[in-house]
């Protein structure tokens, strides 16, 4: 894994907004955003939300690479993830992530109300596997709000403690993932 040097932090800000301007890199907001080229697709059978057990999990591991896989096979890719704090200061992250930029989610005239969102980032070289670990800590709420990106952010994949939301480069190339998942989909018009 590689750390993000300080010049491509700017240059990963500036892609950021030339390729998703409407919306912060917050990846539960992207949806909302971004509708016309999302999906989402659920981790279990019947939507069930929660994996227990080896063979749910095996289940749930194999979904997202599989779409992990299609999105990303032979290239780099972007794994961000955030902290929130209380506070403006950069909190103490991981050694292979690299901080990327911090925001001011909500705004309060009480500062002891405010809440910070902290992105930080890693470049690696994308393989089947190899975010089984953070994938499962997602599954199980140890951690939230994580990004899996190509190195243009063309395309990203947002996974979620019951799946993931995937936006990709056009709505025909999010048709196309979708109709070849379609037993991952959700029964509900909304497609949540």
């Amino acid at each position: 894994m590689l750390q993000i040097p300080e010049i491509e932090k700017s240059e990963l800000t500036a892609l950021w907004q030339q390729q998703w301007p409407e919306c912060a890199p917050v990846g539960h907001l992207l949806r909302e955003c971004f509708k016309d080229v999302w999906v989402r697709f659920h981790s279990l059978p019947t939507s069930k939300r929660y994996a227990q057990g080896d063979a749910e999990y095996g289940v749930l591991l194999e979904r997202h690479n599989t779409v992990l896989d299609e999105m990303f096979t032979d290239s780099d890719v972007y794994v961000i993830t955030p902290t929130w704090t209380t506070h403006p200061d950069v909190p103490p992250h991981l050694p292979d992530a690299g901080y990327w930029q911090s925001l001011l989610y909500t705004d309060d005239p009480d500062p002891n109300f405010r809440t910070y969102y902290h992105l930080f980032a890693t470049k690696r070289s994308w393989q089947s596997g190899c975010i089984d670990d953070l994938l499962r800590d997602v599954a199980d709420e140890k951690v939230a709000d994580v990004m899996i990106t190509d190195t243009q952010l063309r395309r990203i994949y947002h996974p979620y403690d019951g799946g993931a939301d995937v936006l990709l480069a056009s709505t025909a190339e999010r048709d196309q993932l979708r109709n070849r998942h379609t037993a991952w989909l959700s029964d509900h018009p909304s497609g949540l």
